[in-house]
């Protein structure tokens, strides 16, 4: 099973990404980090602590908010798909991860995402849009950009903005905690009836598909679905 993920993605670098990742690391304590770096020729996985905590890294920066343990994923994209999953599954064992890097996000499709935007918007960078389509919530310095959905919250760069996005991702997180929780008490061999699943839906408040997805995750069954809810 894999732990709830929220993934940190930007407008372009220089976004902000790594510090908004080491706000979170600071209140969501037992959480480990990924800093995903893209390469052109070489993939690795460092987990070498000298390197990790080198004066000046990102890592090092998440190390020092309280990460549990942070894993630095270079990759080329066409190894993205093998070194990610390894990174994840070391982390594992761990309450959550925070995982910074738009490619990560798009392979990874994190439970939670937000989005930092740069006040360079000629930077935007075309990949970074569909992210900021299906982001949780936004971090903006100004006016209300266009391509964001309907579900996503937006905060200000500020420390009262900053504060009250924490607030609002240690709900969500306690929010999914929930759903998990309740499909894990409420399933039976790896399946839960379909009545049973909306019902937790409908207690926590939630629309049907999260609960769906996190079935899957969890790998639990949704069995007799007549609505097609899941």
């Amino acid at each position: 099973m894999r732990p709830i993920i929220i993934g940190v993605g930007g407008a372009h670098s220089g976004a902000g990404k790594t510090t908004y990742a080491s706000l979170i690391l600071e209140r969501l304590k037992g959480w480990g980090a990924i800093k995903y770096t893209k390469t052109g020729l070489y993939s690795s996985l460092v987990d070498d602590m000298t390197v990790l905590m080198t004066e000046g890294k990102d890592t090092r920066r998440m190390l020092d908010s309280g990460a549990e343990k942070v894993l630095w994923v270079q990759s080329t994209p066409s190894d993205l798909g093998e070194v990610l999953p390894m990174a994840v599954e070391r982390l594992s064992g761990l309450r959550g991860i925070v995982v910074e890097g738009n490619s990560a996000i798009e392979f990874l499709k994190p439970d939670i995402i937000v989005f930092i935007l740069g006040c360079v918007k000629e930077e935007f960078k075309e990949s970074a849009q569909e992210i900021l389509s299906r982001s949780d919530a936004v971090v903006s310095e100004g006016e209300t950009p266009e391509g964001i959905s309907g579900k996503s919250r937006i905060f200000q760069k500020s420390s009262a903005g900053n504060d009250e996005l924490i607030t609002y991702i240690e709900i969500m997180v306690e929010k999914k905690e929930k759903i998990r929780s309740s499909l894990k008490e409420k399933s039976v061999a790896g399946k839960i009836s379909c009545h049973a699943a909306r019902k937790i839906a409908e207690e926590l408040d939630v629309p049907y598909p999260e609960v769906g997805r996190t079935a899957d995750d969890l790998g639990i069954k949704v069995t007799a679905c007549e609505l097609g809810c899941f």
